[in-house]
């Protein structure tokens, strides 16, 4: 999932654009995205859309509104019962394993799994026991809009090292995918690709974007390069040449030595081409 597309889900337009967008993933918003008046309305919509629309090989997803909100369980129950293409559902707000526990009893027997947005201060204090609480989880999610509020940066741009780090290694601990949040400038393309290369040096997979026109950058970022892939084809040849001679190291053709643990990098570089040319619905 190199890339989460958001959409207003009472915007039949902008739906039907991101079905047919480059997105390997789709979400329709309730939360953020649709003021108090319109919940129920958008709630109608979108699981008309979820099962109406062709979909693709992507996955697609709903945010819902939070726990605490008047509408967040009826959203979960409503979708758990009515959508029979529902991959996912995306919790905000999530901040405890209690949480977790709440919306996975909600989801019932729904095959929808969990995304889960870790976007304030108590939940990157509890990545970790978070990551942990259901085998329905299949990513965290990091919303810099609500932790940056939550940890009082009003105007100041802050420095989110911190908790991308623990939300990255909570997430792999746990055999989930880590996923970004927005870049919000969406007139800046550079912008993006560099946030996008900062949240690969934290052990990132993907990113969500606010606009179709982010997505062609994260899926760019997020995918193996052809020299990366040079290199890995290089490594696993060699490798293959050197295990039988009884070998378990050998020297590449510009002179480096590569062992048994390049050749796991190597074939997870091939994994993650494979899975990106196949729209792999992860």
């Amino acid at each position: 999932m190199r890339s989460l597309l958001a959409v207003p889900a009472n915007n039949a337009r902008f739906v039907a654009k991101a079905a047919q967008s480059a997105a390997d993933a789709v979400f329709l918003d309730l939360e953020d995205a649709v003021v108090p008046e319109l919940k129920e309305g958008a709630r109608e919509a979108a699981i008309a859309a979820i099962d109406a629309t062709d979909w693709g090989e992507r996955s697609v997803a709903v945010r819902v509104n939070g726990l605490e909100t008047p509408w967040g369980r009826r959203d979960i129950e409503e979708l758990a019962a009515r959508c029979r293409r529902l991959d996912r559902v995306i919790l905000p707000k999530c901040e405890s394993a209690a949480d977790v526990a709440a919306t996975d009893a909600l989801l019932g027997s729904s095959r929808a799994r969990l995304d889960l947005l870790i976007e304030s201060a108590r939940g990157v204090a509890n990545a970790e026991t978070i990551a942990g609480a259901s085998p329905r989880i299949a990513s965290l999610i990091f919303g810099s809009g609500d932790y940056s509020l939550d940890m009082g940066l009003l105007g100041v741009a802050g420095d989110f090292s911190f908790a991308m780090a623990r939300i990255a290694n909570a997430a792999r601990a746990n055999g989930l995918a880590p996923i970004d949040g927005p870049y919000f400038d969406i007139a800046d393309p550079a912008g993006m690709r560099s946030a996008c290369e900062r949240a690969i040096s934290l052990g990132y997979q993907g990113k969500r974007c606010i606009h179709p026109t982010q997505v062609e950058a994260a899926n760019a970022a997020f995918s193996p390069t052809e020299a990366q892939l040079a290199w890995a084809r290089e490594v696993r040849d060699a490798m293959a040449a050197a295990g039988e001679q009884g070998r378990g190291a050998v020297k590449t053709r510009d002179g480096k030595m590569i062992d048994l643990v390049h050749i796991k990098i190597a074939r997870r570089l091939l994994e993650r081409a494979g899975a990106t040319q196949t729209g792999g619905n992860t």
